[in-house]
């Protein structure tokens, strides 16, 4: 794993996640994930590329929020949709 300096790290703020026990959109459509990413510039919690929906990548395309970092137990890595590369 390749981390870069990307210049979308400016957009990361301190974030509570807004909903902690599942992606958002997921738990409102009753849809299954595979694992969650936690957005960086608002805490929104959304599901990954390998989920059905991806609503990560939504939220980051939608709301321009880039970075996301993995919000699994045990895993620390931070990722830019733009630059498509570890941050």
């Amino acid at each position: 794993m390749t981390t870069v300096i990307d210049p979308h790290v400016v957009m990361i703020r301190p974030v509570v996640p807004q909903t902690p026990r599942g992606c958002g959109e997921c738990l409102r459509l009753g849809t299954p994930w595979v694992h969650l990413r936690l957005c960086l510039t608002c805490g929104h919690v959304g599901c990954c590329d390998s989920s059905p929906m991806k609503h990560a990548r939504q939220h980051a395309h939608t709301q321009a929020h880039p970075i996301v970092q993995t919000f699994e137990p045990g895993e620390d890595w931070r990722w830019c949709y733009v630059d498509a590369a570890f941050v």
